[in-house]
């Protein structure tokens, strides 16, 4: 059971994060952010605010220039899963054998987890497809395929880029649903780039909005409804109310100038 927000434990901190690159482009400036154990944590700004930079230095992909991440305890970046825009499978490959891949590259045979692979490949509604390969799948199917992937080790952190940005909104709104059931079954915490001030209010209890590069946060939005969030959520007076205030401290983010 994930605690309130005011009692979870610290789990990382980026301090004073600056990230410049090739020919003087600073995508983070001065960004600070606490993560705790439990957050379903949405990072939401205008295209190139550096989200996605973000992430990439949490997941040790790249450095800081300035500033420092720090990991409370546990085993920081090595204890994490990673989902991006694309699912990234291995064609090659089946739907398991791709779960597979994390324990992999940890030395560890297929036999040896494969109730694990099969037992997130069910909770991710797959089980029929494991020995299906990636092009007899849907779009969405991939996507899932991936998710399971980066739960199958049950991290304590797992890192979404954008997961569902190409899919359609039929399947976009079954896959976070289905996502805050997976977030519920292995207790991780999540942090999950979008553009979508719909999705970050349906998904998120901490919402953090970053103003336009450099990047940096401007706003932190508490979205206090209990999960689990049903249908009934998307039409009700309160998901109205964080939308808008989710909203208006998008447009000021997008206005804020360096």
């Amino acid at each position: 059971m994930t605690l309130p927000l005011g009692q979870r434990a610290p789990l990382l901190s980026m301090n004073h994060i600056e990230k410049t690159f090739a020919g003087d482009i600073t995508a983070l400036r001065d960004m600070s952010l606490n993560v705790n154990e439990g957050d379903f944590l949405s990072l939401l700004g205008p295209s190139g605010c550096g989200k996605s930079t973000a992430l990439r230095l949490i997941a040790g992909l790249s450095h800081p220039t300035r500033g420092r991440i720090e990991w409370q305890g546990g085993k920081g970046k090595d204890d994490l899963g990673i989902v991006f825009q694309e699912p990234t499978l291995m064609p090659w490959a089946t739907v398991a054998q791709n779960v597979w891949l994390p324990f992999r590259l940890r030395g560890t045979g297929f036999d040896d987890v494969k109730t694990e692979i099969y037992e997130v490949l069910k909770l991710v509604g797959l089980e029929n497809f494991r020995d299906a390969y990636p092009r007899e799948l849907s779009g969405g199917m991939k996507m899932r395929v991936a998710i399971a992937r980066a739960m199958v080790t049950k991290p304590r952190l797992i890192l979404m880029d954008e997961p569902f940005a190409a899919l359609d909104e039929i399947t976009r709104f079954k896959l976070n649903n289905d996502l805050l059931e997976l977030k519920a079954a292995i207790g991780c915490t999540v942090i999950f780039v979008t553009h979508s001030v719909f999705e970050s209010v349906f998904l998120s209890d901490r919402i953090i909005v970053m103003a336009a590069r450099p990047g940096r946060v401007i706003h932190e939005l508490e979205v206090d409804t209990p999960y689990p969030r049903s249908e009934a959520f998307r039409t009700s007076a309160e998901y109205a109310a964080h939308t808008r205030a989710t909203s208006d401290a998008l447009g000021e983010a997008i206005g804020e100038a360096a």
